[in-house]
């Protein structure tokens, strides 16, 4: 069994911080080279200067023109795409009646649309090559949308559907695609989550209180995630398609 990537070519999105960052850093230590798309240009700057062979792209995937800018950028840059990780998003969360028709809009861009555009951009070359990866990060929410979970939980129940779609047209081009399920993973997410509570308690703290309600007892690390993904995308995901994986520590009552 080899986690090796020599040769191959990664666009991670989202891949300046947290969870995108983590499986950069991954990839790259397994041999590939990895482009990051982010659109904070100061911190893709610092995440690419201490990443081996990255190229850090500078886009909004939430259009139409940052998808296609974004993935030119990254197919220039390391001369194809064979691995392409949509891990763009962020976690928006509203009674259903407070969410107006642009929130709904903003949602399905970053999460849905920039999945579908950038999956559409680089599946040709997939095709052609006979080889593709394409990891959809999701959450739990898409198996076990909970109340007041809207916007997220339907974006992301949607990139569910996308995910099983495109895994039964590029199994005979050699094309894997499958979904990762984010649980409760410490990430620059939880960080700002913690920053905008009303509470006291540290970091450590309030990280320890909330993975006490997760079978495991803890919340995962960016790390495990990563590992996840770069299972997948090596020798050991060859004859894996059309999965989600929830990778939550027993956390979803959904398997």
């Amino acid at each position: 069994m080899q986690l090796s990537l020599e040769g191959r070519r990664a666009l991670i999105t989202g891949g300046s911080r947290g969870l995108g960052l983590a499986m950069a850093w991954a990839f790259a230590g397994a041999g590939a080279r990895v482009a990051i798309v982010a659109r904070d240009q100061a911190s893709l700057a610092e995440a690419a200067a201490g990443l081996p062979n990255a190229a850090p792209v500078s886009a909004d995937v939430s259009t139409a023109d940052g998808c296609g800018r974004a993935f030119a950028a990254a197919e220039a840059a390391l001369g194809g795409i064979d691995i392409l990780v949509n891990n763009a998003g962020t976690s928006r969360r509203a009674p259903f009646v407070a969410i107006t028709d642009a929130d709904w809009q903003a949602d399905l861009d970053l999460k849905l649309f920039a999945a579908i555009r950038l999956t559409r951009l680089a599946w040709p070359g997939m095709a052609e090559r006979r080889f593709g990866r394409v990891i959809n990060v999701l959450n739990t929410g898409a198996k076990a949308p909970p109340a007041g979970g809207a916007p997220t939980a339907v974006s992301r129940a949607a990139g569910l559907a996308l995910t099983k779609v495109l895994a039964g047209e590029g199994a005979p081009l050699g094309i894997n695609v499958n979904a990762l399920l984010v649980g409760k993973i410490d990430s620059d997410q939880w960080v700002r989550r913690h920053a905008a509570a009303p509470e006291g308690r540290s970091y450590e703290e309030w990280k320890a209180e909330s993975g006490r309600a997760i079978p495991m007892g803890r919340m995962g690390r960016a790390e495990e995630f990563a590992a996840m993904a770069l299972a997948l995308v090596s020798q050991p995901g060859d004859y894996v398609t059309g999965t989600a994986i929830n990778v939550d520590g027993g956390l979803s009552p959904v398997t």
